[in-house]
């Protein structure tokens, strides 16, 4: 076997681990720092985090560990009250810095920061329609696509209001394939999930006040936070200064977790579906084994 091919397949092949919080007077770059360790298992090519304290933007990420990745100095850098944070096994897109997440660009309603689970199967479509509108591209990753697209208004909308929800429920109105989103814009963080409910992500509340997202409960233990629910295949969350809105996307059609979410991806602690995931493994083992 060519030493590249066989390198290949020794390295760890999982889902992406995402995080976004919403929190006035926490460290939330520490906060998302602990959560993404916890997500670890999901990802160990890259990892980052962006913070916004409302008027300006930051982000850190390079190739590697989550321990590896940020230094005290780093986190420093990282000020505001919200932030988004992932930890990438590479899908769409090869191992490279450049396709690193969470993407942060400027728009004209200020920044936006976002960090993606899953894998677009029209990504190349998508990607086709960008260039022929003449925005430029620097990464391969369909990540950056739908940064790019989310930075566009809704067809039909006043292009002087950041309507974030309408610009979401127009991405997901057009993206085809699985997918979990954190979202940081000036006000808030912005949480999605796919129709199809593919890839996890959850809801939790900190007990000094303010909320995440997550992919896996996992991380919510580590930082302090209370298990709210899940995000539903096809909603849209925001999370600001009124707490938490739920926006219902796309008609969902029936409901299809990814098996291997139980199989490998997710941690036993983790809870799906309201199941945690050591227990349903231990049931499949006994129906295997009858």
């Amino acid at each position: 076997m060519d030493p590249f091919q066989e390198d290949r397949l020794d390295r760890p092949r999982e889902a992406c681990g995402v995080f976004g919080i919403y929190a006035p007077g926490i460290d939330v770059a520490r906060t998302t720092f602990f959560a993404l360790y916890a997500l670890q298992h999901r990802g160990q090519e890259s990892a980052g985090i962006a913070t916004s304290d409302g008027v300006s933007a930051a982000v850190h990420k390079d190739m590697g560990l989550v321990a590896q990745v940020f230094t005290e100095d780093d986190l420093a850098r990282l000020e505001g009250h919200l932030a988004v944070g992932q930890t990438r096994y590479s899908t769409t897109g090869s191992s490279h810095l450049r396709n690193a997440q969470p993407y942060l660009i400027e728009t004209m309603h200020g920044p936006l920061g976002v960090g993606h689970n899953g894998n677009l199967t029209n990504a190349p479509q998508l990607r086709q329609r960008l260039l022929e509108r003449g925005v430029g591209l620097t990464s391969s990753s369909d990540s950056e696509v739908i940064t790019q697209m989310l930075a566009a208004p809704a067809p039909g909308a006043d292009n002087g209001a950041p309507d974030w929800e309408a610009r979401i429920g127009a991405f997901m109105a057009a993206a085809e394939g699985a997918y979990s989103l954190v979202v940081l814009t000036r006000d808030a963080i912005f949480g999605a999930r796919d129709p199809h409910g593919f890839r996890p992500l959850c809801i939790g509340r900190l007990e000094e006040g303010g909320m995440v997202l997550a992919s896996e409960s996992c991380a919510l233990g580590t930082i302090g936070a209370t298990y709210v629910r899940e995000v539903e295949p096809g909603e849209i969350i925001r999370l600001d200064h009124n707490g938490l809105h739920s926006v219902t996307g796309p008609v969902p059609p029936s409901p299809s977790l990814c098996v291997f979410e139980y199989v490998y991806f997710a941690r036993p602690d983790s809870v799906l579906e309201g199941q945690t995931i050591h227990r349903v493994r231990q049931r499949l083992g006994e129906v295997l084994a009858g």
